[in-house]
């Protein structure tokens, strides 16, 4: 999510507005403390702030709001029933494509508007938006309109007609691409496109040359089967995402939200750490309802800036903590990002089995943010903050049933369920839920705005994935992604001969490639794309597909915090006020071992262990091994251990870190050496300068005044939970 437009103001800002407009609005369903009657949120009104995209969408009242938000609201009741009483594949796809595209074209501002930065006048769709609207319509029920079975069976020799109508939902798609989550998509789109249809052109014995396909049977490709547009990404947009959109929505207005800020403001005793791992924690929690790291990032920030500043954060390093924490939800079970419901439909694995490859390196992630949490509070010397907070016992014997629906989500899963009725039946409890707590009880109109809200947040997603499915297309119909595989794996030969370091350089290269292109597009789209070029590279060289799914999805997910875009870090650069640059090389150190661990479930049969794989002792010993890695790491980013670390302990962990991740029995050895040797050198050297060390680095607010202390009298800016009896 990082094409952007040429506002003038930052996604961050964009999507939260500015500091003062923040703190001037009133509570509502998403910032009011728990017990606290909020404002009922609006189904529609404030979709970007939750989408996973960077385009504003409109915001809409009066009977223009109240129709589309009836439409996205039958959109979710259609993909509810579907899973109880399915509809056969295709229709289903053709169905839900229909209902997505209109509400698009409606809902979000055409994309020259947004390029302009045009946003005065009313913001309501106009002539154009509600003809684009009608024709996409007609062209997406074309197949229905026409007898659906005649339609397929004609698949290779389409009518004038079906061309016609194939051709412009393609164009259609580009454009609610363009509108959600920018040009650059939309743009590969057509590249792809256009290589598909000259491939002729390209000369004789270049690797990537082919004979050219005419427009009837890329029509056919891209539009009369289930393939292309109709193809597994926007399958899972319209079955998975949809549904766990509904689910982040009920939760989000049967309080869970303002319950999981609560609960992790009070899980730490006071202590000058606990402000990061609360933030940390929060951000884990809150990934669950809104599904997005960026949003979730906005969401936290706002509340949590203010205890941040007030313990002597900087604010760059606040910003990364924030950012950090954020990316963690969708890297994380039992949710995780839209790619992993991909993962599961390529591997045909259950649901399940994704969360279990996640879990162990969602451990190591949240070591390293913790980790460095710890060594941050020390080196900055991060005082504790006075804050109102609630017993976390009393918080959770009164509000804790909204960890309920999470827990059967899990269970339900391991009890074979499917995952579509696991979180249809989970919604259906935060529901039933809900009504022990009489000012969040899910009455019809919040049940209305909550379907709604469920459906208008899988709009961007269903957009990404169905231009997606174009370029899966063309990779499929042409042979390209098995040619451009056949590239990197001989590129690597080139630079080295020995199998290990051909395979140490094609992880490189495919993890740069994968970041490069999620710096372009979304991270749903880029992981759709990478895996189809990417992850063939791997498995030739020996690569398990898991491992080289999995591998793919981490970096689609991490472009989100890599610089120079780094949408997360940039949202949260917005809130905290830091440099935005700064705020991604913080944010960078915070997720360092995310960047790193693919690597090592990749490079060695013993890697395999870290994603559950193999029997119980491999995966123990590459846990604890791993853990001692990301530990090192945390030393060389944090520069701390028992005391400040200086430059030889420091490199002799970067040492270990890189060796210990290599897990082969010789290169462990060697690195749990090395580490050893980094905390004697540590040992000696305080011994030497004297146990005290040296004093914290003054890196506070840039404001000039101290942030360490609170005003006598001064009232603490983060929220409190009334708790009802």
């Amino acid at each position: 999510m990082t094409a952007q437009g040429a506002d003038a103001a930052s996604p961050g800002e964009r999507a939260t507005g500015s500091t003062a407009d923040r703190e001037s609005r009133p509570a509502t369903a998403a910032t009011a403390p728990v017990g606290e009657e909020p404002e009922r949120p609006g189904a529609l009104g404030d979709v970007p702030a939750e989408a996973d995209a960077e385009r504003p969408a409109r915001v809409l009242d009066g009977r223009l709001r109240l129709g589309l938000s009836v439409v996205a609201a039958l959109l979710s009741v259609y993909a509810l029933w579907n899973v109880f009483f399915p509809v056969p594949a295709l229709q289903y796809r053709i169905v839900f494509l229909a209902v997505v595209l209109p509400l698009t074209f409606l809902l979000y501002r055409p994309a020259v508007r947004v390029l302009r930065g045009r946003s005065e006048g009313p913001d309501r769709p106009g002539p154009v938006d509600w003809v684009l609207a009608a024709v996409s319509l007609f062209v997406t029920l074309w197949p229905l309109l026409a007898g659906f079975d005649e339609y397929i069976s004609r698949g290779f020799r389409p009518l004038y007609i079906d061309a016609i109508c194939g051709l412009a939902l393609c164009a259609l798609v580009l454009v609610a691409t363009w509108r959600t989550v920018g040009p650059v998509l939309p743009v590969i789109c057509l590249l792809f496109i256009a290589y598909a249809f000259l491939g002729n052109l390209i000369p004789n014995g270049w690797l990537i040359g082919h004979r050219g396909y005419d427009y009837p049977r890329l029509t056919s490709a891209f539009v009369m089967g289930t393939e292309g547009i109709y193809g597994v990404p926007l399958d899972v947009a319209a079955t998975y995402i949809i549904l766990f959109t509904i689910y982040g929505a009920v939760l989000e207005y049967s309080g869970a939200g303002q319950f999981f800020l609560d609960i992790s403001f009070a899980a730490f005793r006071r202590s000058r750490s606990a402000p990061g791992r609360t933030v940390t924690l929060a951000g884990f929690l809150l990934g669950t309802v809104s599904g997005s790291g960026t949003a979730t990032a906005v969401s936290l920030g706002s509340v949590s800036w203010p205890i941040l500043k007030r313990a002597g954060y900087p604010r760059e390093s606040a910003g990364g903590v924030l950012a950090a924490a954020g990316i963690g939800a969708i890297l994380s079970p039992p949710t995780l990002g839209a790619a992993a419901f991909i993962i599961a439909e390529l591997l045909r694995v259950s649901y399940l089995q994704v969360l279990g490859y996640a879990l162990i390196p969602t451990l190591l992630y949240y070591l390293g943010i913790f980790l460095a949490v710890e060594f941050d509070a020390r080196r900055f010397g991060v005082q504790a903050v006075q804050m109102e907070r609630q017993s976390f016992w009393r918080l959770l014997g009164r509000f804790g049933y909204h960890f309920s629906s999470l827990i059967v989500i899990v269970v339900l899963l391991a009890l074979d369920q499917s995952a579509f009725k696991a979180v249809v039946y989970a919604t259906a409890l935060a529901f039933a839920l809900s009504f022990l707590d009489r000012r969040r009880r899910m009455t019809p109109p919040r049940v209305f705005d909550a379907l709604a809200k469920g459906a208008a947040g899988v709009l961007p997603v269903a957009a990404t994935t169905a231009a997606a499915g174009l370029i899966v297309a063309v990779l499929t119909l042409t042979g390209l992604g098995l040619d451009l595989s056949a590239i990197i794996v001989d590129l690597a030969g080139l630079i080295a001969d020995n199998p290990t370091a051909q395979l140490l350089i094609t992880c490189v290269l495919a993890a740069i490639a994968v970041l490069l292109l999620g710096l372009a597009v979304p991270v749903t789209a880029s992981f759709i794309i990478a895996a189809v070029i990417i992850a063939p590279a791997l498995t030739t060289l020996g690569v398990s597909t898991p491992e080289a799914y999995m591998f793919v999805f981490y970096y689609a997910v991490l472009s989100e915090v890599s610089p120079p875009t780094a949408l997360a870090a940039v949202a949260a650069a917005a809130i905290t006020g830091g440099n935005a640059f700064k705020t991604m090389i913080m944010t960078f150190k915070y997720t360092l071992p995310a960047f790193l661990v693919p690597l090592a479930f990749v490079l060695t049969t013993n890697g395999q262990g870290l994603l559950g794989q193999g029997g119980a002792g491999t995966v123990l010993l590459a846990t604890a091994v791993s853990a001692l890695a990301v530990a090192a790491l945390a030393v060389v980013t944090g520069k701390w251990l028992l005391g400040p670390a200086g430059l030889p302990e420091r490199v002799l962990a970067a040492v270990a870190a890189v060796l210990l991740l290599y897990l082969e029995t010789t290169t462990v050895l060697i690195g749990l050496g090395a580490l050893v040797l980094a905390v004697v050198v540590h040992l000696l050297g305080r011994r030497r300068r004297g146990v005290g060390g040296s004093p914290p680095e003054s890196q506070g607010p840039d404001d000039g005044t101290d942030q360490t202390t609170r005003p006598s009298g001064s009232t603490p800016s983060t929220p409190t939970s009334e708790v009802t009896p």
